[in-house]
């Protein structure tokens, strides 16, 4: 975590972390598009951190198999803190009995909804804050890192990808309006949107292969209308998620 200049707090994710470079464009290309479908993702800047901050800071290293790798200088990937440490706490696990004090559980839909269409590879991760003295938690959603299929810039669908751990956070999906107003919102938005998005990763993210980037927006484009089609694989798979689903 560090404090950037603007004065907020920000989660940063380094060029040479050890998952892979792409990462961080993943990371940056999947919350915008989260963001202008209006889920609850945390603000998301290129943070530009240089030589004299990492060689005079000891904690900006990696550890790996043993060795302690320097974090690389340069823009990096800069994740707001879902609610300052001087303002309120954050919670990456509610209890069951404490979902019911979640203020927009609704939107773990629409969030499935953006992790089919980027084909997550990974978990469903959120986390959960309050500022201090509120008793409610508000739900955001962080680590876009593994969409597009991490590193691969693929789409290996499986009905079990990209889904939150428990299946209480879908109490509330009764059907397709469920998914609304955010999943009509992925299916109409604009081209333009997600090439807007996709221009403002640096290059230096994805090895300067615009090809590639071009490549993975048109898929991403044309994946579209498969949404619905990849829900409907998870809510018939025997974790059965939807328990009130209500066919119409």
């Amino acid at each position: 975590m560090m404090r950037c200049s603007d004065g907020n707090f920000y989660v940063v994710k380094f060029r040479n972390n050890p998952q892979h470079e792409r990462v961080l464009a993943n990371e940056l290309l999947a919350t915008r598009l989260a963001e202008a479908v209006d889920l609850p993702v945390p603000p998301t800047e290129v943070v530009e951190v240089s030589d004299w901050m990492i060689g005079h800071t000891s904690e900006l290293n990696i550890q790996l198999a043993g060795s302690s790798i320097p974090c690389q200088a340069g823009l990096q990937f800069g994740s707001r803190y879902v609610v300052s440490p001087l303002e309120g706490q954050v919670f990456d696990y509610l209890p069951m009995e404490s979902l019911e004090r979640v203020r927009n559980l609704e939107t773990f839909a629409g969030m499935l909804a953006i992790d089919k269409w980027t084909g997550n590879a990974n978990g469903r991760q959120a986390t959960f804050w309050r500022k201090m003295r509120e008793r409610k938690y508000t739900a955001a959603f962080i680590d876009q890192g593994y969409c597009f299929n991490a590193g691969e810039w693929t789409f290996p669908d499986s009905p079990l990808r990209g889904v939150y751990a428990r299946n209480e956070v879908y109490a509330g999906v009764r059907g397709w309006e469920s998914f609304e107003p955010w999943l009509s919102r992925i299916e109409g938005m604009e081209e333009e949107v997600v090439w807007k998005a996709a221009n403002s990763i640096p290059p230096e993210w994805y090895g300067s292969e615009w090809a590639a980037l071009e490549g993975l927006v048109k898929l991403l484009l044309g994946r579209r209308a498969l949404i619905r089609e990849l829900i409907t694989a998870f809510r018939v798979s025997t974790r059965n998620p939807f328990a009130n689903w209500r066919d119409n």
